[in-house]
C-alpha cells in the first residue's frame, strides 16, 4: 500500500514540476495543424478510392 502512495505522490510531483505544458497559442497551432493534415489525408484517400472505383468499373463493366 505504501508503494502505491509513493507512486501517486511521485506522479503528481512529476506532472506539477517536470512536465512542460503547452501555451494556449501552441495548443491552438497544433490543433489547426492536426485538422489540416486530417483533411488533406481524407482528400487523398477519397481521390485514391474514387480512382480505383472508376478503374475497376471500367474493367468489370
Amino acid at each position: 500500500m505504501e508503494s502505491l502512495r509513493l507512486y501517486i505522490k511521485e506522479s503528481i510531483d512529476e506532472l506539477v514540476n517536470n512536465v512542460t505544458w503547452p501555451t494556449w497559442s501552441e495548443l491552438v497551432q497544433s490543433t489547426v495543424l492536426v485538422l489540416v493534415a486530417s483533411v488533406i489525408f481524407a482528400i487523398v484517400i477519397f481521390v485514391m478510392d474514387s480512382a480505383s472505383n472508376f478503374g475497376l468499373g471500367l474493367i468489370y463493366n
